[in-house]
């Protein structure tokens, strides 16, 4: 607690009370709360670009909402036209759009993306210009001809061919537009999940490129199993949103047991030799290895193949193991045991608040897509906390919404009473506990000497407020700098 901060270029120099000391600059925000900057763990800054830049698609609540999205915003040309957040979970009739209707919205190549990425809407064009007709997850309808839905390797080649399309400054005006809505939620620090499968390594490098002059920080993540390479661009982390399942939306998420409103177990998308050989030597070369697993299946798989990793050290290194802090994102429908094993590897979660808020209620998603059994025990943040998992606080931007106090609401009023987390606590996973997730805790997350100058500043105190949602900062500062100011 204090009244006033001391800043020393990006750093902290102290924390007081009563008179302030002497300074260059003076910044008076009297009646203010001033938190640390918020850190999301999960974030894909280009995604949230070009969601941001096309909203409609997200307030579409029918197939015809959909095509007439695309037929107002498409217009005339040949040029490839992406679009991102149809959900259709929340539409009265959950019918998709057929590819002849989406072929009678726009001659231009077409690619409408779920909300949750792991599936998509493709016209004919786009289908014949990619070849990704032939690759698994394209949807066929009982004459075999291509519905236009696609999930799995289709996906990610459609995805692919698309973003080729976009040019570098394209790109780097979706990652500024998406670091400016961070720094306008009070959050200073995000965490990138860059995904090559979908993007190519471009995309990653036009935010080097231009990463110093963005207006939060920013931790990168690479979803690749190439190791020299992530090494070669000097990350201490490797993996990330690396998907070893898909999502339950897309009915891709690996469980151990069918889906209740579709065929089949879902995906996954590793063997065990495979993943574990990459585990084990992403561990060995020193790089904390990150993986997305959302489905209790997936879940299974990738700590069996981490206890394989584990066991094979001695107690040395295994105290070298768990001090990695290993990460796991997402980690959905883990059971009570599956959540003590995870502590006893010391595994690190990146959890997504909002997912419950907006999928995991009876009748939501999550319910329709796997019955109330399983869905009512879905994200057991509190049951992480008790057993001393350190647990971190995203998004998934564009997933759900860039915003900190939609997170911390969503931790508050979790749908099981028993798995809610009180707001002081919540405050901390969204600082402190996202910068452990990156090893960070001695730069971030607290406002304390030497740590970065990282802070948001709100005319009502969020540890008070009798409602966080829609709470905005009038100022943050990110490494000292002045990012935002309404």
């Amino acid at each position: 607690m204090g009244e006033w901060l001391l800043i020393d270029g990006r750093h902290v120099q102290r924390v007081g009370t009563g008179e302030a000391p002497q300074a260059d600059r003076i910044v008076e925000l009297p009646g203010t709360s001033i938190l640390p900057g918020f850190i999301d763990t999960h974030v894909h800054l280009t995604g949230t670009g070009i969601h941001h830049a096309s909203p409609e698609l997200s307030r579409a609540r029918s197939a015809a909402d959909v095509v007439a999205v695309v037929r107002k915003l498409a217009g005339e040309g040949d040029e490839p036209f992406l679009i991102h957040g149809y959900d259709e979970s929340k539409w009265p009739d959950t019918r998709l759009p057929t590819v002849e209707e989406l072929d009678g919205a726009t001659r231009r190549p077409l690619l409408v993306i779920r909300v949750d990425g792991h599936a998509s809407l493709a016209n004919t064009v786009a289908l014949e210009a990619t070849g990704a007709a032939e690759e698994p997850g394209m949807e066929r309808d009982d004459a075999g001809a291509p519905t236009g839905f696609i999930t799995r390797e289709a996906n990610n080649r459609v995805r692919r061919w698309f973003n080729r399309h976009l040019s570098d400054h394209d790109i780097q005006q979706h990652q500024l537009r998406a670091a400016a809505l961070a720094a306008s939620r009070g959050v200073t620090c995000v965490h990138e999940m860059s995904m090559p499968s979908e993007r190519d390594l471009r995309d990653l490098e036009v935010l080097l490129g231009h990463r110093a002059r963005l207006p939060v920080d920013v931790v990168t993540y690479v979803a690749s199993t190439d190791i020299p390479q992530v090494m070669d661009l000097r990350f201490g982390q490797i993996g990330g949103d690396l998907a070893i399942d898909g999502s339950i939306g897309a009915r891709t998420a690996c469980l151990s047991r069918p889906y209740t409103d579709g065929e089949g177990n879902g995906a996954a998308y590793y063997p065990d030799d495979e993943l574990a050989e990459f585990l084990h030597n992403a561990h060995l070369a020193g790089l904390q290895a990150g993986v997305h697993a959302i489905g209790d299946g997936a879940i299974e798989q990738l700590l069996s193949v981490w206890e394989r990793v584990y066991r094979a050290l001695d107690s040395r290194e295994r105290r070298h193991f768990r001090a990695r802090r290993h990460r796991v994102e997402h980690f959905e429908m883990p059971s009570p045991q599956q959540i003590e094993k995870a502590a006893m590897l010391g595994l690190a979660v990146s959890i997504q608040p909002c997912f419950d808020a907006e999928w995991g209620h009876p009748g939501g998603l999550y319910d329709v897509r796997l019955g109330w059994d399983r869905a009512s025990g879905m994200n057991p943040f509190r049951s992480l906390l008790d057993r001393g998992i350190e647990v971190g606080v995203g998004s998934d931007s564009p997933i759900t919404d860039l915003d900190p106090m939609a997170a911390i609401e969503a931790l508050e009023n979790h749908h099981d009473p028993a798995q809610r987390v009180w707001r002081g606590e919540a405050i901390r996973l969204a600082t402190v506990g996202s910068a452990r997730l990156a090893h960070q805790e001695d730069k971030k997350g607290s406002l304390e000497p030497g740590k970065h100058a990282d802070f948001a500043a709100y005319e009502s105190d969020p540890l008070t407020a009798g409602s966080v949602v829609g709470l905005r900062p009038i100022l943050t500062v990110s490494l000292g700098r002045e990012v935002y100011a309404s």
